[in-house]
């Protein structure tokens, strides 16, 4: 039965990496982006799993057990998983699967999240583990407190989501819809590998899989369903010791994500090796460590608490999802910021915006740009970043300085940090090498340091962009004038000023 572990992580690994899942995003855009729209996907995760978990409880089939809450441990916990997610780049399951898109970012993330688990829970650090989680106040889940049922909260979160989904849906598809990538394959190799899966169709399936993980795990003696930080950890303490007693279930779970997102990714032409800068890589340390210590204290990560622990209702559960929101708020005010030169920093060319604007009008938005920029650009090496006299945080001088840190990185970083003129009204931002969420940061500011009419050729080669992008250019009335793939995990969107 343990094979079964490995079958579902594969088609979860498949399932996330299609449909670009990601819990860090979704709570990250509610702070940068204001939006609220990949958060309903979540509560549809967990709706679903409530629904599933309290039928199989019902019906005796799982028997989940409450933990006492630990307040500070959950808080603490939550909040540094919370900044540890924003620096890596992603969450644990997010890890996972972006790993298999190779980015070796996340592969030195994943390291650093497995060890420093493994060292809270069962090494050097487990004093400092029971330090906070043995403050406890008694309370498990809120059903209990309240003396009733579980049935009634799961409706009720249920008719919430499925309110808000509709809402968020019917916004969608009433307004201009986003411009896709010409299909390039047909039938179901198509659907599965190339067509954009909705996030919240996405999200429905990942809460069905989470449901049938927990019976396929209880078989095996895990009393437990979807789970990756002491998977992660099991995994390293085995690789480490050789305790085969460590090599359960959960880890051949977190294994079967990583070899279902390659699978995925290689079948969509989104595989490619993509090594960090000295930054990116010390970034990813950090963020490795802060994940692997916050979910330790807080008794779970994003899919442990925010997707499992919320949908029995556990106290436990919806403290850490609300401060891993606080931490990843915080994260966000600190660090997800562009620089913010001024209209003068931008090269003035001759203006052709009116014609450019007329004869363009017939380019479709999958026919090739022709220029440079319709193929992928080289990254330049590091540069200085932020505008003098800015003020700086305190972490600027570990996470300020390469093409793609943090906190002051120039949006328009090319020719000494400025757009790059291809002539005719039409700029190149190159964000090839920007993780998510970058590419959207950048092109969102550079936008606005060109005229209405003209245009912003943008190479990139971070997946998450290739719906980001076409999404924010519909939503804010901006004409995409190409969309292409320009090779393995790159492609290039030109985008028109609308207004």
């Amino acid at each position: 039965m343990l094979i079964s572990g490995l079958a579902l992580g594969a088609v979860l690994g498949f399932v996330m990496q299609r449909g670009r899942f990601c819990v860090t995003g979704f709570l990250r855009d509610i702070f940068t982006q204001r939006s609220w729209r990949g958060f309903v996907a979540l509560l549809i995760v967990i709706s679903v799993h409530a629904i599933g978990l309290a039928a199989l409880t019902s019906a005796g089939v799982i028997t989940p057990e409450y933990k006492e809450l630990a307040p500070l441990a959950v808080i603490v916990g939550g909040v540094i998983f919370g900044l540890g997610i924003v620096l890596a780049g992603g969450c644990a399951s997010g890890t996972w699967y972006r790993s298999g898109e190779g980015l070796i970012g996340s592969w030195i993330a994943l390291v650093f999240y497995t060890l420093s688990a493994a060292a809270m829970k069962t090494g050097f650090l487990g004093g400092l583990q029971d330090a906070l989680k043995d403050r406890t106040v008694g309370l498990t889940s809120i059903h209990a407190s309240l003396g009733i049922s579980i049935w009634p909260l799961v409706i009720a979160l249920s008719a919430l989501t499925a309110y808000l989904a509709v809402r968020y849906l019917r916004e969608e598809f009433s307004g201009p819809r986003p411009v896709t990538l010409a299909p390039r394959k047909t039938g179901l190799a198509h659907i599965l590998a190339e067509k954009a899966w909705h996030v919240y169709a996405t999200a429905a399936i990942v809460g069905v899989l989470g449901v049938i993980a927990w019976p396929l795990s209880a078989a095996t003696g895990r009393n437990d369903g979807l789970g990756i930080t002491t998977p992660s950890s099991n995994l390293a303490n085995y690789v480490v010791t050789g305790d085969t007693e460590r090599f359960d279930w959960g880890v051949l779970l977190v294994l079967g994500i990583l070899v279902g997102s390659f699978i995925a990714a290689k079948a969509s032409g989104e595989f490619r090796l993509r090594v960090p800068d000295a930054t990116q890589g010390a970034r990813s340390v950090v963020g490795g460590i802060c994940m692997g210590v916050g979910a330790a204290w807080a008794g779970g990560c994003t899919v442990g608490n925010g997707m499992v622990q919320t949908s029995l209702f556990s106290y436990q559960g919806w403290l850490a999802l609300a401060s891993i929101a606080a931490g990843v708020a915080i994260a966000a005010k600190l660090w997800l910021k562009p620089s913010a030169p001024s209209l003068n920093d931008v090269p003035s060319t001759p203006s052709t915006t009116n014609d450019t604007a007329t004869n363009d009008t017939a380019v479709s938005a999958t026919a090739p740009v022709t220029s440079a920029a319709t193929s992928p650009v080289s990254l330049p090496g590091s540069e200085g970043a932020g505008a003098a006299g800015t003020e700086a945080s305190p972490l600027a001088g570990a996470f300020a300085v390469a093409p793609v840190a943090l906190l002051d990185r120039s949006v328009v970083k090319q020719e000494d940090g400025k757009l790059k003129p291809l002539g005719g009204g039409r700029y190149e931002l190159d964000t090839v090498g920007a993780v998510c969420p970058f590419p959207l940061i950048e092109a969102k500011d550079a936008i606005g340091k060109i005229e209405i009419g003209e245009e912003l050729v943008i190479p990139f080669d971070c997946t998450q962009a290739t719906d980001a992008i076409p999404r924010w250019a519909a939503k804010d009335g901006h004409e995409v004038t190409n969309f292409e793939q320009t090779g393995e995990a790159g492609w290039t969107i030109s985008v028109r000023r609308g207004r």
